[in-house]
């Protein structure tokens, strides 16, 4: 799908960015463009990356149309990775993550259609479920633009893919557990209840490459992610870095914060199929007969709800997915 074609990846220099370029290289695409308003990271991600020659650095910010069109002039595919997505700065800044995360994405979706590009993969998030604070709105009115963008054209097809928590990305919980176990052996959680979904960014980067792959445009793709309770995350970490006991400070939930996340909703799971062992499709309300006839022989979804806290993941199982993330490499202390 992707050998000597052209990629655009948006907001291409964070944690996602780099495992996908990763992945992406080994099609063998003609050129993979990064594009990112943050210039000391694309000098990084380009000295890690010097000896690939496909790789194209553009400096742009999606708020900026111009810069977006031509930067997806001869596109094949686009990955629109950008977005402000630190729930306590969405809350205090509602504007700038309006314009981020909304007016970027119409951006996204306009010069794509002005510039043919045969596909758009959205990634959204849990947090675009049921939204109750800044961030997940912004990312539910994303989903559906992309979604609605799917019926402007009969040339480029548009698609969401839906995650939750990716280990080991920029702003992640994990580091900053980490490195309150090991400096002030206290932690700070909002409630001993919290439960959350995760995944390896490499695992992730897999089902994105795939959904990719698979969609025909006009669905929403949901990975199916394993979850835990946060205190139970925070006891085997502790278990692995503590060199003493460590406090856990419960402070309450802050603003905009869900106690569990959602990945299908209850009214979405009227339409949601399941695709195969690692993947969930929603279909739209309003969804064409060929989206229809697609999916027409996949078994309607069990639940009527895909909720964080439905099926917990044991210490073991935690200990098992913080190894592959590479987050814990030895045995632990005590």
């Amino acid at each position: 799908m992707f050998q000597n074609t052209t990629i655009l990846i948006t907001g291409g220099t964070g944690s996602w960015g780099h495992e996908l370029v990763k992945k992406l290289i080994s099609f063998q695409p003609k050129e993979i463009r990064i594009f990112s308003r943050n210039e000391f990271a694309q000098v990084k991600m380009k000295r890690l990356f010097s000896d690939n020659a496909c790789l194209k650095f553009i400096i742009g910010d999606v708020r900026d149309f111009e810069a977006v069109d031509e930067a997806a002039q001869n596109v094949d595919y686009l990955f629109h990775l950008s977005a402000l997505k630190h729930v306590p700065i969405c809350e205090e800044q509602p504007s700038e993550a309006l314009k981020t995360n909304v007016h970027g994405t119409e951006n996204i979706i306009k010069a794509s259609l002005k510039q043919k590009v045969k596909k758009v993969i959205d990634v959204s998030t849990d947090k675009a479920v049921e939204p109750i604070n800044f961030y997940g709105m912004t990312k539910a009115i994303g989903e559906k633009l992309i979604i609605q963008a799917n019926q402007l054209s009969t040339h480029t097809r548009f698609v969401c893919v839906r995650g939750g928590n990716v280990i080991g990305t920029n702003g992640s919980v994990i580091p900053f557990f980490k490195e309150q176990i090991t400096t002030s052996h206290e932690v700070p959680l909002t409630s001993r209840e919290m439960t959350r979904f995760f995944l390896t960014v490499s695992q992730a980067i897999e089902l994105l490459i795939h959904a990719s792959e698979k969609a025909i445009g006009g669905e929403v793709f949901v990975m199916k992610m394993e979850a835990c309770r946060i205190v139970d995350l925070i006891d085997v970490l502790e278990k692995h870095f503590a060199e003493k006991k460590v406090n856990i400070n419960e402070v309450g939930i802050r603003p905009g914060e869900k106690l569990h996340e959602v990945l299908v909703s209850n009214a979405e799971s009227r339409n949601a199929y399941q695709f195969d062992e690692n993947y969930y499709v929603i279909l739209p309300a309003n969804a064409s007969e060929e989206i229809k006839k697609r999916y027409k022989n996949l078994p309607k979804v069990a639940f009527k709800q895909y909720q964080s806290n439905d099926e917990l993941m044991s210490s073991s199982e935690i200990e098992q997915i913080l190894r592959k993330a590479n987050v814990i490499t030895t045995s632990a202390l005590f």
